[in-house]
């Protein structure tokens, strides 16, 4: 496994995995349409709109294709972190999460709003509730940030 900056032929793999992981762990309980609106909102276009906005995205590579990424936004928010199935509690999060930091050059607090899913994730690395849970347009997160810098 190792991690490197997004390349642009990742775009449909990671648009894919976001898709995937998505309906299983954010939208499963949503409404039809609320789970369509969301989807739509990070499809690969949306990614691409975000990359061109000045967002950075890493990679976690296995043998066969992408296992994870990671999207940072302002060099001190995570907007996207998802790890395929097979990979997840392996370290690959945690391994992206480090990455992204590193690259961003932010010592900082970082911010995530985190699926109910993804909060013991986010927590293994560092990160605290800042806020019980919200709903924004029908989905569930948990605004959290990193203790005191940079997290674990």
């Amino acid at each position: 496994m190792r991690i490197r900056p997004f390349q642009q032929d990742d775009l449909a793999s990671i648009a894919s995995l976001l898709a995937v992981l998505a309906s299983e762990f954010i939208v499963a309980d949503c409404m039809p349409e609320t789970a369509a609106a969301f989807l739509k909102e990070q499809d690969s276009a949306a990614i691409a709109a975000h990359i061109a906005a000045g967002m950075v995205y890493h990679v976690a590579v296995a043998e066969h294709g992408i296992a994870g990424f990671i999207g940072v936004r302002n060099r001190s928010h995570i907007y996207h972190m998802f790890v395929a199935r097979p990979f997840q509690r392996r370290g690959v999060a945690r391994a992206l999460w480090q990455a992204a930091r590193q690259a961003s050059g932010h010592a900082g607090v970082f911010t995530v709003n985190a699926s109910n899913y993804a909060v013991p994730v986010y927590e293994a690395m560092g990160f605290v509730r800042t806020m019980p849970m919200q709903s924004r347009n029908g989905i569930a997160f948990n605004p959290m940030q990193t203790e005191g810098g940079a997290g674990a």
